[in-house]
């Protein structure tokens, strides 16, 4: 038994060093710190993310629905979304999605305590890895609700925490030109939230990437839009590139 926990302990060690840390987070005069929402950048990319938690029938079309456009998402999976289809966690990785952790049980996490958020995020992260080899360096949090502990400790274990500037309110039942409609506005730099699994989403996909397409708009994966390093957030949560001070 003692053998196994010390395995483990290594193991999770081993997958937040390949993580590497994470950015940081910009402190105001009210002590208030911001996750990125999205980036100031002027070369046209933008990012689509699809967060993860309940059901996943429509998972496989959205991949293959992205694939057929050559764009390359982020999925936000939840750790009990993992546990239960791990193999369609696999093939996301496998398929050159790239994924990020959206807490392990889907908490209101600006509740929990420093030592349980960094539970929520230690676990997730882990058994992401575990199943795709890949080190997560991405963070959203459920309901986007977070507070100064919490991207602390994300921070601390080298993982961006991330939200979003378009919001497609796609879990709402939205039809699919209506999910268009919220989404066809993204800018250079924005991050766009999608659900896996909401009713519409495979219907607007297509729309979505024809819009921004005609816009001149290019998809990236979220950890390709933003910055890993000399950066500020300003108080709208817009990630700013700052230039590195001379040696």
């Amino acid at each position: 038994m003692k053998q196994t926990v010390v395995a483990v302990s290594v193991t999770l060690v081993c997958v937040l060093l390949v993580c590497g840390m994470g950015g940081y987070a910009q402190v105001y005069a009210n002590g208030r710190k911001v996750p990125i929402y999205c980036v100031d950048r002027s070369d046209n990319l933008v990012s689509i993310s699809f967060d993860a938690a309940w059901g996943a029938d429509k998972t496989r079309q959205i991949m293959d629905v992205c694939d057929s456009y050559g764009v390359k998402a982020t999925f936000f999976l939840v750790g009990f979304w993992v546990d239960k289809y791990p193999e369609l966690t696999a093939e996301i990785a496998q398929r050159g999605f790239e994924i990020g952790t959206h807490s392990a049980t889907h908490p209101q996490m600006s509740k929990l305590s420093e030592a349980q958020c960094r539970d929520e995020l230690t676990v997730s992260v882990k058994k992401i890895f575990e199943l795709t080899g890949k080190p997560v360096t991405l963070f959203r949090p459920p309901f986007g609700d977070y507070n100064n502990t919490l991207i602390e400790v994300a921070d601390g274990l080298g993982l961006y925490t991330v939200q979003w500037s378009v919001d497609s309110l796609d879990w709402k039942g939205l039809s699919a030109r209506e999910i268009v409609e919220r989404v066809q506005n993204a800018q250079s730099g924005d991050i766009i939230l999608c659900h896996n699994n909401s009713d519409h989403i495979v219907e607007a996909l297509p729309l979505i990437f024809e819009a921004l397409k005609l816009k001149n708009l290019t998809f990236c994966p979220i950890g390709e839009l933003i910055y890993t390093q000399n950066y500020t957030i300003d108080n709208s949560g817009k990630q700013i590139k700052t230039v590195a001070n001379a040696v």
